[in-house]
């Protein structure tokens, strides 16, 4: 009888389970919920990143995902600066729901501090910055140099790396924030300024004469820069994962800040149809509304249009896209299917 039962109990979980509605308990999302806002970690301060305006709004790349994952949520969004040393304990503390700042997926990160990281939203590696005037042209030519870089980061340790393997010595000077690097720099503390690309490309534009500085051709890295939350809420990863990969999407498919409201009544595409609710329970699946996708692409565009209104080309950061151009045209830039 005792083995009836439980044979029953266990179909009955699994029935559970394919509703969907199982799935979608997360105690992360509850409190969000509860409080009516997101919290989000982010930079402290980086050109086309994460910075705040004259007005004190935040603006930047990994900002605006951050408002779209809000907007999927239908919350508000409140933004918390955390420098390097500060981010990885503010999400272990709850202090933070995600963190969207530049960080580097890592196996230690991903394993002995207890993150999950949600994909990939910059593609990117650690290179050299130095003065126009002092004839260096490759990181080869480095040897004995100073080196400003941002303490408690995959930069700081792939520094020493580098230079061990190419048998060269340096100095390194250490600071907790991007700025303090940026600022050190500028000011002959160091001869070298190193971090991932993109952040070099960020820090040259808000020095006083940016062309001052080149960026030498040397990538020594693999710099996967992606959204992170806690182990223990597969749930919430999976939302975090999936508005990430709806913005990706969304660019694949030709979804526009502009047009998706218009495309959610008149597509024929199934895959877009799933995707922004209009057939299908992806919604549901997530323990969100039918339309969050449609929300967070409305709030920010897709992908493309987040990256050349922030770092494209356009901008004074002048990013090319590089790998994080769409796979079907040439980049790595990839989202599994909304099926």
């Amino acid at each position: 009888m005792k083995i009836r039962i439980c044979i029953i109990a266990a179909v009955f979980a699994l029935v559970a389970v394919g509703s969907g509605q199982a799935l979608a308990a997360s105690p992360t999302l509850d409190s969000i919920k509860s409080r009516g806002a997101l919290k989000c970690g982010i930079t402290t301060a980086l050109a086309g990143f994460a910075f705040a305006d004259k007005r004190g709004v935040w603006r930047g790349f990994d900002v605006d995902f951050c408002r779209a994952l809000a907007a999927a949520l239908g919350v508000k969004v409140k933004f918390i600066p955390t420098n390097a040393k500060e981010r990885f304990p503010a999400l272990q503390s709850g202090e933070v729901d995600v963190l969207f700042r530049n960080t580097t997926w890592t196996l230690s990160r991903d394993t002995r501090l207890g993150f999950d990281f949600a994909g990939v939203n910059y593609y990117d590696g650690q290179g050299f910055m130095v003065r126009k005037d002092s004839g260096i042209k490759s990181a080869k030519d480095l040897d004995g140099a100073t080196v400003c870089v941002n303490a408690g980061t995959t930069t700081e340790l792939n520094l020493g790396d580098y230079f061990r393997s190419n048998g060269m010595k340096y100095k390194a000077v250490v600071y907790e924030t991007g700025t303090e690097v940026r600022q050190a720099y500028e000011a002959g503390r160091c001869d070298v300024h190193t971090t991932d690309a993109s952040g070099l490309a960020a820090q040259r534009s808000a020095m006083k004469v940016p062309g001052d500085h080149i960026i030498l051709p040397e990538i020594i890295s693999k710099e996967p820069l992606g959204p992170a939350v806690r182990h223990g809420d597969n749930e919430w990863g999976d939302i975090v994962r999936w508005v990430l990969n709806a913005i990706i999407i969304a660019e694949e498919k030709g979804l526009t800040q502009g047009n998706v409201s218009r495309m959610a009544i008149s597509t024929k595409d199934p895959e877009v149809q799933r995707l922004l609710g209009k057939t299908g329970s992806v919604g549901d699946d997530l323990g969100l509304d039918p339309d969050w996708a449609l929300k967070a692409i409305r709030k920010i565009g897709n992908y493309g249009e987040v990256f050349e209104r922030n770092i494209g080309k356009k901008t004074p950061l002048a990013l090319a896209r590089g790998l994080n151009q769409l796979w079907s045209k040439g980049g790595i830039l990839y989202a599994p299917p909304v099926r």
